[in-house]
């Protein structure tokens, strides 16, 4: 689709602008991608040209943003109002009010021309509760919230009670967060092998054995450089959470090298959350869920996606519905862990049907956390790769809405939720958990709440300064012979972080 930006009075760096344009591009138009012509906008545009043209036009008192959008022999004129005066702010404060206004001007056009509102109306970003945690911290009430989203984002009413919802756990997680508090994510970036959907840096651990045992031993390097940095700048580890990839691809004996590192050098007596995703069935043995258990490790996730067999086929996955009965088992015996669980709802040969059953059989083991997510097609996936057949964003709202109903019903709760690019229908991924298990690393980590360390394959450190909220981030290799090569700088890039750490200890 071409996009033009322009103005008649007033001068605008509309390239600051082009990614805004492009997000609710992507949201409206998900096949569509994005032109800038050379050429100034034509003097006659015929409907059928496959096009939008933003013009801000500055006036005394009030400024128009208009986005004429033309589609498919049919044309819409998007227009948002705002005073002028606002054109006057701090440069970073005009960039957010042009930008806001550049995106509700072109969803007002789409959703027109569409014949529909998003569930999401004219939020683009990962995280929709950002608006309401800020509303409520700043003192509104959650109807407040509400009616922000709905008035000024287009958001749907089931949609903004949702992130109301979650906002109203940010927000208690938000206080519970002491300022000398930082959580700890470790990436494990191996797996047995790579699901249809997967997009995650993880490598088939069949294909890479050689590296296992050596990346485990770079990872301790890098435990202990951490732990050294957090002991000398007075900082302690309020939740862990150990991710990839599968952790439990690992060997028992690799587990426990890893958590005996972490249980040697990390400041954990304060520790009030240690996750670890075992997620695929067939990696569960006892022998790992008994090292986990004796590493004080109180949260594992056993994932299924799907129950049912020919939707695990064609994922990729080489166990069935049975193997995660199996091992959901296996980690109620070893233990008091919480356990979490994930579906994923918009599978290719999944339908309404299939995805209910999937949730009942899920429900019915009883998890203390249920996890829904909705399909996003990621770039370096087979499934984007291969074009499969997917279900319908109308059945894929299908198997949502019957989620949202049956797991509130069974005494679940929304937590926290994140959107992705390319998620089939616009939807969500959504937190579930029963009262008093919900996670405090899921909701720090998706809300930026506080500063989260991250070690070993693809782990990417977020730096929050609790002032302004900014975030700075340190991204890990991704790839195993990266992260093995670059040990010594990550070990010294950490050590580096010593100023930050203690001049925000008491922020």
């Amino acid at each position: 689709m071409k996009l033009w930006l322009t103005s008649d009075n007033w001068d605008w760096d509309t390239g600051r602008y082009h990614y805004a344009a492009e997000q609710m591009l992507l949201t409206l138009f998900p096949g569509e991608r994005p032109e800038y012509p050379d050429a100034p906008v034509p003097t006659s545009l015929a409907a059928e040209d496959n096009a939008v043209i933003f013009t801000l036009h500055r006036g005394k008192k009030l400024t128009n943003m208009s986005a004429l959008l033309l589609r498919e022999n049919r044309w819409h004129n998007g227009v948002i109002r705002f005073p002028s005066e606002e054109l006057d702010q701090a440069p970073e404060l005009v960039y957010h009010t042009v930008q806001r206004a550049l995106k509700q001007a072109f969803y007002r056009a789409g959703s027109a021309l569409l014949g529909h509102d998003l569930p999401w109306g004219s939020l683009t970003g990962v995280r929709p509760t950002k608006l309401p945690t800020k509303a409520l911290w700043e003192g509104a009430s959650p109807a407040q919230a509400k009616r922000e989203l709905e008035k000024t984002y287009h958001v749907s009413p089931a949609r903004s009670k949702l992130a109301v919802d979650c906002a109203r756990h940010s927000v208690s997680a938000k206080r519970s967060l002491l300022p000398e508090e930082v959580s700890l994510y470790v990436g494990i970036p191996f797996c047995p092998s790579r699901c249809i959907y997967c997009s995650f840096i993880s490598a088939a651990v069949d294909k890479c054995l050689p590296l296992v045992s050596p990346f485990a031993e770079a990872l301790c390097r890098e435990i202990q450089a951490v732990g050294q940095l957090l002991r000398e700048t007075g900082r302690r580890i309020r939740t862990v959470y150990i991710g990839g990839g599968t952790p439990t691809t690992l060997s028992a004996q690799q587990l426990d090298q890893i958590l005996s590192a972490m249980e040697a050098h990390l400041p954990l007596e304060h520790c009030s959350e240690f996750t670890v995703e075992a997620g695929r069935p067939d990696t569960i043995t006892e022998e790992k869920l008994a090292v986990l258990a004796g590493h004080g490790v109180d949260r594992v996730s056993v994932n299924p996606q799907s129950m049912a067999d020919n939707v695990l086929q064609r994922m990729g996955r080489p166990h069935t519905g049975d193997d995660i009965r199996r091992a959901f088992a296996q980690v109620r015996q070893a233990g008091t862990f919480a356990v979490n669980m994930d579906l994923i709802a918009g599978l290719p040969g999944d339908s309404p049907a299939g995805f209910a059953q999937s949730l009942a059989q899920v429900m019915a083991l009883g998890p203390e956390n249920i996890t829904v997510h909705t399909l996003a097609l990621k770039k370096g996936s087979r499934l984007m790769e291969e074009g499969t057949r997917l279900p319908s964003a109308q059945a894929v709202e299908e198997m949502l809405n019957a989620a949202w109903d049956a797991l509130a019903q069974a005494g679940y709760t929304p937590y926290y939720l994140y959107r992705q690019k390319y998620m089939s229908g616009s939807f969500e991924n959504v937190g579930w958990a029963k009262p008093g298990f919900e996670s405090l690393y899921n909701i720090a980590m998706m809300e930026e709440l506080h500063t989260i360390l991250a070690l070993g394959g693809g782990g990417v450190t977020k730096l929050v300064w609790p002032e302004t909220g900014k975030i700075e981030r340190l991204s890990n290799p991704k790839y195993p012979q990266e992260y093995l090569r670059d040990i010594q700088k990550l070990c010294r890039e950490k050590a580096a972080l010593a100023p930050f750490l203690l001049e925000t200890k008491g922020s």
